[in-house]
């Protein structure tokens, strides 16, 4: 690839051009599965570049740079905002309401497309396929599915080794990765716990859902606190509780929002069994009429990183 002075220098040469990706991708974000002008964007950036470029799932990009013989390499970036309102005062802010790139995706875009540069630009010093691959929907897990659904595994060549990234706050230039276990598992859970509805003058006709998920709440506490062992990592979050719209109404039903952070899938399974046991065994205290629902979704993978490769 040359001297390490000689990419230094080439890198520098084009960090104008990705600070203003950056700075676009910032301006202009997109919720998961919507990012149209943005994946128009990345497939124009790449055809000049001179890839190939396939939109696979929607709105999900590889762009393929053939080299002669070689390794094929795939190397991932996400593409999609969040649902936050941007208050920051940067002169570079969101101009869509209620939408920012708050996870560090158009820094992820612009790094990609960056290397992407680069190794268009140096072809010479290198030899096989390079594979950029700009991911949809990461936020929420359906892009992933929707480009392998939509056969991203027959479309593109079968890759050697795939690579990904993420903005991290360490120490500028510094690139942090290890064997194994690396990026938790993610599980978010929707419970809905039944009551019995009543006027609020008239508490003991009902079977109140709000005390009822209250005490849920607490005592999922205890599945980290008393039934993890000390090393082990869990995290266990109730992000939302929702229950009725009246201040003089006890509504018959709550719904609580919960997000499960692991690194061992047996551990993972505890959490899950803990959380289960302790909803029904509280909605059994509580003479709750109906058996709780339970709904996963937005399920995320471990990313645990082959030992080879790193």
């Amino acid at each position: 690839m040359g001297t390490a002075q000689e990419i230094t220098a080439s890198i520098s040469q084009q960090l104008p051009w990705q600070e203003e990706l950056y700075k676009h991708f910032h301006r202009h974000p997109e919720l998961g599965l919507a990012e149209h002008e943005t994946s128009a964007r990345i497939c124009e950036e790449l055809e000049d570049l001179g890839y190939e470029t396939c939109l696979i799932g929607g709105t999900g990009i590889v762009g393929i740079l053939r080299n002669g013989e070689g390794p094929v390499v795939l190397a991932r970036a996400d593409m999609d905002a969040l649902p936050v309102a941007e208050d920051t005062g940067l002169e570079y802010s969101s101009t869509v309401p209620g939408a920012m790139h708050a996870c560090g995706h158009d820094m992820h875009m612009a790094t990609l497309l960056g290397a992407a540069k680069f190794l268009a630009g140096n072809r010479e010093r290198w030899s096989g396929t390079y594979l950029a691959l700009f991911q949809p929907a990461e936020e929420t897990a359906a892009g992933a599915k929707a480009m392998v659904a939509d056969g991203l595994v027959e479309r593109i060549p079968k890759p050697d080794v795939a690579l990904a990234q993420h903005v991290m706050p360490v120490e500028a230039g510094r690139i942090g990765t290890t064997a194994g276990p690396i990026l938790s598992a993610g599980d978010s859970l929707r419970i809905t716990v039944y009551g019995r509805g009543a006027h609020g003058s008239m508490p003991h006709n009902s079977v109140d859902p709000v005390v009822l998920a209250s005490s849920i709440v607490l005592k999922l506490q205890t599945i980290v606190s008393r039934e993890t062992r000390p090393g082990q990592f869990a995290v266990l979050t109730v992000g939302a509780l929702n229950a009725g719209s009246a201040a003089n109404i006890i509504p018959d039903r709550a719904q609580l929002l919960l997000n499960i952070r692991t690194y061992d899938l047996q551990l993972r399974q505890r959490v899950i069994d803990s959380i289960q046991r302790i909803v029904r065994g509280e909605c059994a205290a509580a003479g709750s009429p109906k058996e709780p629902d339970f709904e996963f979704y937005d399920q995320f993978p471990l990313t645990s990183n082959d030992a080879a490769a790193n």
